[in-house]
Order: structure tokens, then sequence, then C-alpha cells
């Protein structure tokens, strides 16, 4: 295979379903997503909002807001016990498929952090680099619309960024990518590409994609899941109940990539299952940024700034045992 010259970057974007709300099968996809990507020379995979393992459509389905409604605190319960615990070891086959094809990752998960007690739940994006390593897990900071009836609100720890050849790259989690002080926390750090991670649906990506590539002068890379009535697992609790209420296709992909000058590079998608390729240029960053930089020479710091609190939040901090 030809060597990709540094200032390229291969990138493949996972538009694939979970297995919905089953953690175990949903991993067997997402490794052989990362596998068929190393096989075609990616440097870097991303994958969709909390694809492992899945999003939380039955809220829409099942009158979600309805308080202390059973069908929903089983199907929560249900979501918990599939939801993703990273010092337990969950994405530690990923780590090493990771490590052994030298690919970055971007995946989408629901994880329930030990460092919150081990119960909440929150819509996590993680990145592991092309050495298989943890570098990141950035929580939601705020859910959206009904997702907070099962999800929490995260904290700044995550807003970080990462070398990737020549290359920085950072990422938000769907609706979080409209606000701006996050996107400019981001910015500030040196990202020239930006990574979107959405549920689905080229209403989300068709317009913020070109418009962060637009403001920020980076490649804006948005992938998104699929899901069909299919991938709803018949053994999910409630499951007449859900199919009965849910549309034949519940998000229809819609990745895309935009380059620095807000112009797609490769539109959204709503065909493809699996994974879609493309090769980005850093160059084009350098071009577009002598015009514009948001946080460069066309910034004026003296006049405003954002202070940013990374700090990893938990309701207990406890002092070394003697």
């Amino acid at each position: 295979m030809t060597a990709i010259p540094e200032n390229h970057l291969k990138i493949a974007m996972a538009q694939i379903a979970p297995v919905w709300l089953n953690k175990q099968a949903t991993l067997e996809k997402i490794k052989k997503a990362i596998i068929e990507a190393a096989q075609e020379g990616a440097e870097l995979i991303v994958f969709g909002e909390g694809v492992l393992p899945g999003y939380p459509y039955w809220l829409a389905l099942t009158g979600g807001a309805e308080w202390n409604k059973d069908v929903v605190k089983e199907l929560h319960a249900h979501y918990a016990r599939n939801c993703v615990d990273i010092d337990a070891g969950d994405l530690e086959e990923v780590c090493t498929l990771s490590r052994k094809h030298n690919i970055a990752i971007y995946l989408g998960i629901i994880e329930r952090p030990q460092d919150r007690g081990g119960h909440s739940l929150y819509a996590s994006l993680v990145y592991i680099n092309q050495e298989g390593e943890i570098q990141s897990v950035h929580r939601k900071l705020q859910p959206t619309y009904d997702e907070r009836l099962t999800w929490s609100p995260g904290d700044g720890h995550g807003l970080q960024v990462h070398p990737l050849k020549q290359f920085t790259v950072g990422g938000l989690n769907c609706w979080e990518n409209w606000m701006p002080l996050p996107r400019a926390a981001l910015y500030g750090q040196g990202e020239n590409l930006h990574i979107a991670v959405w549920p689905g649906s080229d209403y989300n990506t068709k317009d913020i994609t070109r418009f962060i590539a637009r403001e920020s002068r980076s490649f804006v890379v948005s992938v998104s899941s699929r899901m069909h009535i299919s991938d709803f697992p018949k053994d999910t609790p409630h499951y007449e109940e859900l199919v009965k209420n849910a549309p034949e296709l519940l998000s229809n992909g819609g990745s895309c990539i935009a380059g620095p000058d807000g112009e797609f590079i490769v539109h959204p998608d709503i065909t493809t299952e699996g994974n879609i390729y493309h090769t980005i240029d850093f160059n084009r960053v350098y071009e577009e940024r002598q015009n514009f930089d948001a946080v460069g020479h066309y910034s004026r710091p003296d006049v405003t700034q954002l202070h940013v609190n990374r700090e990893r939040q938990s309701t207990v901090k406890l002092s070394p045992s003697s």
C-alpha cells in the first residue's frame, strides 16, 4: 500500500447502526468497521454519537416525559446495563485494534462512569490515538431536549485537542456543536480538524458542518449513525410498543466533510451503510487561515477572552488514606 504523505490524512466515517442497546453485539460491529478501515489504509475512523450501545429513541416513542412510567424506567435500566464502563475495560479490545492497525479512533459511547458513582449515564466522545491509548473522554455538556431524561450533563474535562500527523483534532457531540464557546475552546487550542458526531440525519449535518468549517477555517468531519426499525433487537424490553410507534427509518445518516473554505468535499450521504472514505490535505488549512483566523490574527484577546474549566467534576473528593 502506498504511503500517505505526512500532510494528508485518510479518514473513514463509520456510518453504521448499532445492534440497539446491545453492548457486546455493537462492539463486534465497531471492531469490524475498524478492521475494514485499516485494510483500506485509513488513519482515523470516526463513529456517530452514542453508537455504543445506541441512541435513546424510546423516549420519543413511549411518552418518555411521563412521571414514574414503568416502560421508561425499565428501558432505562436495560440501557444502563449495556452502557460503557471504561474503568472496567469495556474499550480494551477497541484500543488493541487501534494499536495493532495504527489507526486513531473517535467513538461515541454512552458512558456509565465510576467517578460519578457508576449509575448515571453520559453521552461521551472518546479519542483513542494511533498507539491505542485513550487520550480524552468528552462528556456532552448539555443533553438536548428529551435526552435529559436519560443522560446527565457533563463537564469541561474533555474539551481537549490532540496531534494527529500534521493535524490538531478535537470533537463535540451533536447539538453542542451549535454552542459557540465550546467551539472556541477547541479553536483556541489549535484545532484544525473538527469532529462532530451525531445520532443521525442530514437535517443535523447539512448546515452546521459547513458553518463550523467556514467560521474556524478548519476541516469538519460530521459522522452520523443510521437506524432502521429492523435494528431493534426483538429481545429489547417492550419491543412491541417500540416498533408500533417507530417510523421505518429513525436516522438516515448524513455523514459529510467540509473543507476550510466552508464548502462540502463529501456531501451528506444518506444511502451508505458502512465506512465512507476521504483523504484531506493539511495545506488547505494554511491557505484559508491567510485571510481569517478566529483565534489568531483576527482575534482581540485584549478585548474578549474565554476561560475554560477543564476539571473533571465529581461529587466526592477523597483525601489520601493514612
